[in-house]
């Protein structure tokens, strides 16, 4: 693991912010990837107090690209993305992005005001350092992305069971499968995690809809104190237009 944080995107509107969201981007990406997200959610006054933190996946062959050397959070050694998981790469990963959690609680901000996000390779990430930490985080947001080492859910922590949890899928996705995204659902809810989850008829990629379906989630975590107990699943296949594929 470094000894220092990775590098990393921040935006921040406040001197003062008081909630923080760390957002990793997906394969072959890098920090600027959601960068343009940050307007689009429609956060108004709540965005004021948040410190937003794009990271930068460290660089790596990956076996599925041929050894082609890119950013990524851990390789990908087979096209079944439920198979082969790279557990060293991503326990390394989990270090580096851990280390980004600490030092915003070295900031201020509480573990309960921060929300893990991201995309894909992103977003399996979020939800394997989420599921695994001893305090609560405020959110965690897992756009097109599947469980990590489904087989060691039993290293997930009692605390991260008051964790809510955004999930969205697209069901026409030719690269994380629809099917993937939903297991992984059906897995934390079986687990009694509080998952809010939608799905829209896209590939690999975020749309419009999407984009405002998490920033209402994400207003409401940071204007609303959070219950204690599960929130009901949803489900949503609205028609929209997607935006263009991403990473």
């Amino acid at each position: 693991m470094n000894r220092h944080p990775l590098p990393a995107i921040t935006i921040e509107r406040s001197e003062t912010p008081d909630a923080s969201i760390i957002w990793l981007h997906g394969l072959g990406a890098d920090g600027h990837d959601f960068e343009p997200i940050v307007p689009q959610l429609g956060l108004g006054d709540a965005g004021d107090a948040i410190r937003f933190i794009f990271p930068y996946a460290p660089t790596m062959p990956v076996t599925i690209n041929g050894g082609y050397i890119m950013p990524a959070w851990y390789d990908i050694r087979h096209s079944d993305l439920s198979l082969a998981h790279d557990r060293d790469g991503i326990i390394r990963s989990a270090g580096e992005i851990q280390m980004l959690i600490d030092r915003e609680i070295m900031r201020g901000i509480a573990p309960q005001r921060i929300i893990l996000a991201g995309f894909s390779q992103g977003a399996a990430m979020a939800l394997y350092i989420g599921l695994r930490q001893s305090q609560p985080l405020g959110g965690i947001i897992a756009l097109s992305g599947y469980l990590l080492l489904p087989e060691e859910a039993a290293a997930w922590q009692t605390a991260s069971h008051t964790t809510p949890i955004f999930m969205a899928h697209g069901v026409e996705d030719p690269i994380v499968p629809y099917a993937l995204g939903d297991q992984a659902r059906r897995t934390l809810l079986a687990h009694q995690y509080p998952v809010t989850w939608h799905s829209y008829p896209m590939a690999h990629q975020l749309c419009q809809q999407e984009i405002a379906h998490i920033g209402g989630w994400i207003s409401a975590l940071i204007k609303v104190p959070r219950p204690p107990a599960a929130t009901p699943e949803s489900d949503h296949d609205d028609s929209h237009q997607p935006l263009p594929p991403q990473n």
